[in-house]
């Protein structure tokens, strides 16, 4: 048994379910999150109980892939929940002399020690902000956030010796020492 799978998802109020086949829509207001379930895992939506359950088959609870899908099902629902709702937000820092960041449009302008500004393109749906050098990145779909946050700061990773470069805000860079010049 799944202990993460069998536990049912509590829907707030003003959030709208629609389940067809093996399609589930999760939309509030402007946000709206589509997801195509696996053929393993069936998903019941309760309309008295405001909740969402997700099961599997009795005969495939031996199986083990099928329970994983069972529990990662269930939490990406939590999650689409969540995104509709609260919605999710990273924060980089851009650490640098003269390094910056600039949205200009749909892209996120980067000047970060290399001779070309590099561009990078916000994919739809995700809000992209700059605040000195900070980037806040806010969407309603917990991957697109982070993977956009992600291949942000793949474009200069800090590195340790100064410690430049684009970093998370809750990230510590572990700073090392150097050349010690004499003796």
């Amino acid at each position: 048994m799944s202990r993460l799978g069998k536990k049912p998802i509590s829907v707030p109020s003003g959030v709208e379910i629609a389940v067809s086949g093996r399609n589930i829509t999760i939309s509030k207001g402007d946000k709206r999150l589509d997801y195509e379930l696996r053929p393993e895992v069936t998903v019941n939506w309760e309309k008295d109980d405001k909740t969402l359950s997700v099961t599997i088959d009795e005969a495939d609870m031996n199986n083990r892939q099928t329970r994983a899908y069972w529990g990662l099902t269930r939490a990406l629902l939590q999650n689409m929940v969540v995104g509709v709702t609260e919605g999710y937000s990273r924060s980089l820092e851009v650490v640098g002399v003269g390094y910056s960041a600039v949205v200009a449009g749909q892209t996120l302008d980067l000047k970060v020690g290399f001779a070309n500004v590099i561009k990078v393109p916000i994919p739809q749906g995700l809000d992209v902000t700059v605040d000195r050098q900070f980037v806040h990145v806010k969407g309603a779909d917990k991957q697109k956030v982070g993977q956009f946050a992600a291949e942000v700061r793949s474009k200069r990773k800090p590195e340790p010796y100064n410690g430049k470069g684009i970093k998370y805000t809750d990230e510590v860079v572990r700073r090392k020492q150097g050349k010690a010049f004499g003796a």
